[in-house]
């Protein structure tokens, strides 16, 4: 039998492997909760493959102290501990049939091995995650779990597994490992994230996690660590941002958060994500209007005096269907007048091609001697440097719009997509005039960049673009009957 001061622990903790075999030699271990009933025994509880039979076998329950936690988040919590470690041992190579000696001294090299009868009473003080797990005749308490229980021998296996000193039951659960800060795990989490988006979607979910974290600071005061948030937190900030602002943001915050949360469980560092298990709340689409055509014709005309640089930036929007996201990405080198194409960062993060009409093309100036890495768009140039993030290159083009609709006294339901929308309607009651309308659709499709059918036509009933002729003579004739 082995013995290992607390410290000595830690090294189980260190990045494992997560690609196991396709036949594993264990069970992923699970929590049994009773249901939440605190009154009843909550324990860890997993299976190993015996290497006589080849079948899973239940093995021993593992208790620990978790009887001594009197409220389900601090019971689950322990019991989350002792199943991590556990999982973590597994991985390593611990198998209860067998003698893990070498095994342990490989992974703690210098901590003192004691024999077995010379520390008889060490079994019983074993923390949950290395004590002797022996088999036992369990029922399943999983439907999901397809395990055979095996019949025990008169003789159980003689196993040698860790043991570990442990501090009084009393202990806290910060004692039985440390458990990162709330701050500590959300900025741990941010940085995970920004290795898979962009810095100005990196800088929307900053904005969130500063937000959770200021908000638990002032209103949580109690709450230190990562596992103190749980669900009902969750749902209170949720609340505060919906009585503060809208559903719609309320939303944002939520997915934000669950994004960082979700990487957090994917890393053992919480057990569960707390935001993805609060439903999205139903919102009002926010949808930009159309122009009418009459008032588009008169913002060109004051644009092509007042803001050139604006007036070409929304024909891109109008004649190209772009995104303004999308026009704010293009560079020098995206635009090809030889073949008439331009390509450009779409929404979904893939570089799509597009033709350039030449209706655009003849308002484009002389490309060709211009700094391939330069932006297309810039505040005061066609074709310049520009050291600005994305946002603040949206907002410089947004902000130059606003201005023009105080002038036409627009509301907040028009803005530069409403430009897109606009043109798209037009171009629709274009074709359908000569052709069906499915015919229609499909010609859009390929000028739009929606890639299916059911994508496009939502998008038309959304913006109103599909009306049908006068039916007046209709309703002629069922007044006449």
């Amino acid at each position: 039998m082995l013995t290992f001061e607390h410290e000595s622990e830690h090294n189980f903790a260190h990045d494992l492997e997560h690609n196991l075999a396709h036949k594993t030699n264990f069970s992923t271990p699970k929590i049994y909760d009773a249901k939440g009933d605190l009154k009843k025994r909550w324990y860890v509880y997993f299976s190993y493959r015996n290497p006589e039979t080849g079948k899973l076998q239940r093995m021993k329950n593992i208790y620990g102290t978790a009887h001594l936690y009197k409220t389900k988040e601090d019971r689950l919590a322990v019991l989350s501990k002792y199943r991590i470690r556990l999982l973590k041992l597994l991985r390593q190579g611990y198998n209860p049939f067998a003698d893990n000696t070498a095994l342990f001294q490989s992974k703690n090299p210098g901590v003192k091995v004691l024999n077995a009868p010379a520390q008889p009473k060490l079994v019983e003080e074993i923390q949950p995650v290395a004590q002797p797990i022996l088999p036992e005749t369990t029922p399943k308490l999983e439907k999901e779990e397809k395990i055979e229980v095996i019949p025990q021998p008169t003789a159980e296996p003689k196993v040698t597994v860790p043991v570990v000193h442990v501090e009084a039951p009393n202990e806290t659960i910060e004692k039985e490992e440390k458990v990162m800060t709330v701050k500590e795990a959300l900025n741990f989490g941010m940085e995970l994230k920004g290795k898979i988006v962009k810095p100005a979607t990196l800088q929307g979910y900053s904005y969130s996690v500063n937000i959770f974290i200021n908000w638990i600071e002032e209103n949580r005061p109690k709450i230190k660590t990562i596992d103190q948030v749980n669900k009902k937190v969750a749902m209170d900030f949720l609340n505060h941002i919906l009585l503060t602002s809208s559903s719609r943001n309320r939303n944002n915050y939520r997915l934000n958060l669950s994004s960082i949360m979700q990487l957090l469980e994917d890393n053992d560092i919480i057990v569960s994500n707390p935001m993805k298990k609060i439903p999205v709340m139903k919102t009002k689409p926010n949808r930009n209007k159309t122009y009418t055509k009459e008032k588009q014709e008169a913002i060109f005309e004051y644009l092509e005096k007042y803001d050139p640089i604006l007036l070409l930036y929304i024909k891109f929007v109008s004649y190209n269907f772009l995104r303004p996201i999308e026009v704010n990405r293009l560079k020098i080198k995206d635009i090809n007048l030889k073949s008439k194409t331009l390509q450009f960062e779409a929404k979904n993060k893939v570089f799509k091609t597009k033709l350039i009409p030449e209706i655009l093309i003849a308002d484009l100036p002389d490309l060709s001697n211009m700094d391939p890495e330069h932006y297309l768009f810039t505040p005061d140039a066609i074709g310049a440097e520009w050291d600005a993030s994305e946002t603040n290159r949206r907002d410089n083009f947004s902000k130059r719009f606003k201005a023009v609709k105080r002038h036409f006294g627009l509301d907040s339901n028009y803005g530069l997509y409403s430009f897109r929308h606009t043109f798209i309607t037009q171009l629709y009651r274009a074709l359908v005039k000569d052709s069906t309308p499915f015919a229609a659709k499909s010609a859009l499709m390929e000028i739009t960049g929606h890639t299916t059918m059911d994508a496009l036509e939502k998008y038309l009933r959304d913006i109103d673009a599909s009306l049908p002729n006068d039916y007046s003579h209709l309703l002629q004739k069922a007044n006449d009957q």
